[in-house]
């Protein structure tokens, strides 16, 4: 039995994707197998995963969820496609780990951030010229709507705390904690292992600078407890925060939110 489009379809031998494209959908001009794009004239096995997509064709929530069927190792988008994932801090990693999920397809995000879009946070951040201003969390909140239209996103834009981060995240499969001081890297972590002990954890430290790139590891703590980063590289005067070694560390504790979605702990 194949699945085209999601849908099953029977298999039988010496099949190949441009005869199935001809009695499923004659106007296809993409072809992905198994997740990856292959040419008309592949022979087909049973049990693989077919899709048969027309370039500028326009989405809706049917159409966007079988383009991220189609990209994504089979089995995957099944099971991210209900996680919810809260995010702690929406600059540097924050707002690019929220992009990163928007993309792949995870179900809903709670956005947390209690700032305005500043001039310096356009260096490295997920943010626009035009939202100067803005609350954090509404202007992110656009940006991931023009990707994934389909997501469902909720914001909390006032200060987390010790009492608050269980009550605001309560639910959320993974918890990533985005800050940019120790403190609240410390407050975090602790309210994470106290009081939320079933979500998995993804924090960061050390990502400041212009430092080798393999420097940036991601680093297991206990069971579904990671923090990525170099361990030491702090932003302070003459080693600023910079959107290439942020965007390092950000689409690492992305990686690891999707490992963890999927069980790889």
């Amino acid at each position: 039995m194949l699945k085209v489009n999601e849908r099953p379809y029977e298999f039988t031998p010496g099949l190949r994707l441009a005869e199935l494209a001809r009695r499923l959908k004659p106007d296809a001009d993409v072809f992905i197998v198994n997740g990856f794009p292959v040419p008309p004239a592949t022979e087909l096995q049973d049990h693989d995963h077919c899709w048969l997509i027309r370039r500028g064709e326009k989405m809706g929530l049917e159409e966007m969820e079988r383009l991220l069927y189609a990209r994504h190792t089979p089995g995957v988008q099944a099971r991210i496609k209900d996680s919810r994932v809260g995010i702690m801090g929406l600059g540097g990693l924050g707002s690019v780990v929220a992009v990163a999920l928007a993309r792949i397809g995870v179900g809903g995000l709670l956005l947390a951030d209690y700032d305005l879009v500043e001039p310096s946070n356009l260096n490295r951040q997920q943010f626009f010229v035009d939202q100067v201003g803005m609350k954090k969390t509404e202007a992110l909140r656009q940006n991931l709507a023009r990707i994934n239209p389909y997501l469902r996103v909720e914001t909390f834009d006032q200060e987390l705390t010790e009492e608050n981060i269980p009550l605001v995240f309560a639910g959320v499969k993974v918890l990533v904690e985005c800050f940019d001081g120790p403190r609240m890297k410390a407050l975090a972590l602790r309210t994470a292992l106290t009081r939320m002990p079933e979500a998995g954890y993804v924090g960061a430290s050390g990502l400041a600078g212009y430092g080798e790139n393999d420097l940036i590891r991601t680093r297991r703590l206990r069971p579904h407890v990671y923090i990525v980063g170099d361990g030491e590289a702090e932003a302070r005067p003459g080693q600023g925060l910079m959107a290439p070694r942020v965007g390092i560390a950000a689409h690492h504790q992305a990686n690891q939110v999707l490992r963890l979605l999927l069980g790889l702990d």
